[in-house]
Formats: C-alpha cells, sequence, structure tokens
C-alpha cells in the first residue's frame, strides 16, 4: 500500500467513523482499526485529530463540489437539479434514518465543541446555499432566489433530523413528496 493510498483510506475511514459515531468519540484507535494499519503508520500521515477533521472537511466540500457539478451537467432545467436535491433525502435515507444528515451533524457537533473546525465545515452549507440560489434565480426567481434556497436547506435538514430522531421512512418521504410540491409550485408561477 502507497503512503498516498494510506493516507486516502485514513481520511476516508475517519470521514464514515466521524458520521457514524460523532468525531468526539471516535479516537485515533478506532480509525486506524478501520484501515488496519499500526498506530506509528497512522501518525505518520496524521499528528493529530484535527489534522484528520480538516483533510475529512475538505473531502466532504469536495464530494459535494463534484455532486453538485453533476447534477449541473446532467440537465439545463434548474427545477430538476433542484429535484435531485430534494431527493437526496430518499437517495441516502438508510443513513439518514440511522445517523442524521452528515453535513448537519458535524457542524451541530463542531459548534458544541467550539471547535475552531467548525466555520470550515459551515462552508459546506455555504456552498449548498449558493448553489441552491443559482438554481432558483435561474428558475426565474431572482429577487427571492436567497430566501427560497434558506427555505430548502431548513426544511431538508428539519426532514433529516426529525426523520433520525423518530426513525422515521414514511416521515421522510411525506416530506420530501411536499418539498416536490412545493417545487412543482414554484416552477408553474414563473410559467
Amino acid at each position: 500500500m502507497t503512503a498516498t493510498n494510506t493516507r486516502e483510506q485514513i481520511i476516508v475511514a475517519a470521514d464514515v467513523l466521524f458520521y457514524q459515531q460523532g468525531f468526539d468519540h471516535t479516537s485515533f484507535a478506532n480509525i486506524a482499526e478501520a484501515v488496519n494499519i499500526s498506530r506509528g503508520n497512522f501518525y505518520y500521515h496524521f499528528k493529530s485529530k484535527d489534522q484528520i477533521l480538516s483533510a475529512v472537511i475538505s473531502l466532504r466540500r469536495s464530494n459535494t463540489h463534484l455532486m453538485l457539478k453533476e447534477w449541473e451537467l446532467s440537465t439545463e432545467r434548474p427545477e430538476r437539479r433542484l429535484l435531485n436535491f430534494i431527493q437526496i433525502l430518499q437517495v441516502n435515507h438508510d443513513k439518514i434514518l440511522r445517523y442524521g444528515c452528515p453535513v448537519g451533524t458535524l457542524t451541530t457537533e463542531l459548534l458544541k465543541l467550539s471547535h475552531p473546525a467548525s466555520n470550515e465545515a459551515k462552508m459546506i452549507f455555504t456552498l449548498f446555499r449558493t448553489w441552491l440560489r443559482r438554481q432558483f434565480s435561474e428558475m426565474g426567481h431572482k429577487s427571492d432566489s436567497d430566501n427560497l434556497a434558506m427555505q430548502l436547506l431548513i426544511q431538508s435538514q428539519g426532514i433529516a433530523t426529525l426523520a433520525n430522531a423518530f426513525n422515521d421512512a414514511e416521515f421522510l418521504n411525506k416530506q420530501v413528496s411536499q418539498l416536490q410540491q412545493w417545487l412543482d409550485d414554484l416552477s408553474t408561477e414563473m410559467k
């Protein structure tokens, strides 16, 4: 295994463990065990948990950017792109029911810990907000695009949080359907 490959495996394993267990409850030993490397080899790549956290946030930001870019390339219609965003709740419903939203849970945990990386984690929400705002603007909702973007972010986070809290797939699906109807109504207004 090359050093680059080992480093990437550590980051991916830490990403999963931070999501499933939380940042604070994940130790170096947990991550090293998940990658099946010695602690010495682990410390060769990362000297602190904060370095791993920064790499995980960077990975999540990069993956989010890539996903949004793929949605941009998949269709010229902003309504369809927004529908992709809404449907991500259903695509990931098993994980959401079990662990919540990966962005929301990490950001909330870091804020509770007053961790300096909380602003870095929050940038993923900013990436979503900026992208959503652009989609609503392209739909014709230029003057209220930021408000609509925030409304969709708030609703999606609320759905993820409550679906997780109640472990309720039916609730999640019903709320996604309501968001889809809301988007249809917004789209119809512009015709």
